[in-house]
């Protein structure tokens, strides 16, 4: 228990150094930065890019790309990407590549918000219709109000970027979808390239409007430094994922659940505690349904109060479809990537059930054993009687290394095997093998 409780101290003071690193090594002027994202925008994507830009801008760097892959995410992240983006004095250059990948929903914004956006063959972009948080039901027009709002913003950053404005209507209010190809013809964006390499030798020369004014990018013989995410964002990005987020959950309700079933075991709610912090901090980037958490909780209450109330197993049936409804309604969207897997439910139910049944059972054997220490322990255990003694009379028996006063209810002669029956202070009653 030491050691684990060791190990884990020193993987948490690990992980806090990471949030004190910077993200990545330091770029100086006349060099571009090349940051690559690929997954949900949320707001530890929104703090990666940010960071980075402002990082470039600091180091004067000659362009900012980049490489984008993204099915969508959180509109408040999105807009915090792209004030940013509008707000740089360096260029910023939006690829959405490699070929398969796509600029969907707030990729769409992001792409139209960059100085210059490009393609690689084989991608797409489009289907950025506003969807509702929670994927719940909102009435006309309140909807309405989102999707011209949504409508609005688009139309603004593409009149400022000079792209296709009635496209990115369309985009928005029909979710339409085009390939990189039909994007080129469509003004949608300013270029396409197979390559990395034919990215910039394309982006040589070409003129940026930033802040301070107009720019000449100039990649020619210039130095690439690649950003990535450093350990403290991967293990952000990586909680914020529903399925992670939601087994997260799990373990930090077992580990209180093992807790409060055994207290000062401090091991298991020390995990519990870190899991559950990383759970909820993973909740406010996702749609969350909070009648699926409190159904989660209440499981778990129910399955402690089995234990110390008699219901004859109805508690932990009740327990069981609690944690079922609550894990399947825990997350709700219109988004896929935004819900949780059923293949990460049902597996995860059936073993956290079977943990807690099983601890359960496990504890109330224990309970109910024979004791095999103390006094208690004596009972049942055979011996040998030292002495005759008659029925009612004292005697002396040898029993587990040791020589105890008994008495029995029939005369018992030297030298036979006795058992213990009960047990009256330091006093045995026995009786004949």
């Amino acid at each position: 228990m030491k050691t684990l409780c060791r190990f884990f101290s020193i993987l948490l003071f690990i992980i806090s150094i990471s949030y004190l690193q910077p993200f990545t090594a330091p770029a100086s002027a006349n060099e571009v930065y090349y940051v690559k994202v690929d997954g949900i925008v949320n707001p530890v994507t929104a703090e990666f890019l940010t960071t980075s830009l402002k990082e470039a801008s600091a180091k004067r760097a000659e362009v900012f790309i980049v490489q984008l892959d993204t099915p969508g995410g959180l509109d408040l992240s999105m807009r915090d990407i792209i004030k940013t983006i509008l707000s740089s004095e360096v260029p910023v250059v939006v690829y959405v590549a490699p070929a398969g990948s796509r600029a969907a929903s707030a990729g769409v914004f992001i792409t139209y918000a960059a100085n210059i956006a490009a393609m690689a063959p084989g991608t797409n972009i489009g289907s950025a219709h506003p969807v509702a948080m929670g994927g719940g039901k909102i009435d006309e027009t309140m909807s309405k109000k989102i999707e011209n709002d949504a409508v609005a913003y688009i139309k603004g950053i593409a009149v400022k970027r000079g792209r296709n404005a009635d496209w990115a209507e369309k985009a928005v209010r029909e979710s339409v979808n085009i390939t990189a190809e039909d994007a080129l013809r469509l003004h949608v964006i300013d270029l396409m390239a197979d390559s990395r390499e034919e990215l910039l030798a394309k982006l040589d020369g070409r003129k940026a409007e930033v802040l301070s004014g107009e720019k000449i990018i100039k990649t020619q013989g210039m130095p690439v430094t690649e950003v990535e995410m450093d350990l403290r964002y991967r293990i952000l990005s990586t909680i914020t994922n529903p399925n992670v987020a939601y087994i997260l959950l799990m373990i930090g309700l077992i580990g209180i659940y093992f807790e409060l079933a055994n207290p000062g075991a401090v091991f298991p709610g020390v995990i519990g505690a870190m899991c559950l912090i990383l759970a909820f901090y993973a909740f406010q980037t996702l749609s969350i349904n909070y009648a699926g958490l409190l159904l989660i909780v209440l499981s778990i209450i129910l399955f402690i109060i089995e234990v110390k109330v008699v219901s004859y197993g109805m508690l932990t049936v009740a327990g069981v479809i609690c944690l079922t409804l609550g894990s399947l309604m825990l997350f709700e969207s219109p988004e896929p990537f935004m819900r949780l897997s059923i293949w990460v439910v049902l597996p995860t139910v059936v073993l956290m059930t079977g943990v807690i049944l099983g601890t359960m059972y496990y504890a109330l054997r224990i309970y109910r054993r024979k004791a095999v220490s103390g006094v208690e322990g004596l009972i049942g255990e055979e011996g040998t009687a030292i002495d005759g003694f008659d029925a009612g009379v004292e005697g002396k028996i040898f029993i587990d290394g040791e020589y105890w006063n008994a008495v029995s209810e029939e005369p018992i002669k030297k030298g036979d095997k006795v058992k213990v029956v009960e047990l009256t202070g330091l006093l045995l009653k026995v009786k004949k093998q």
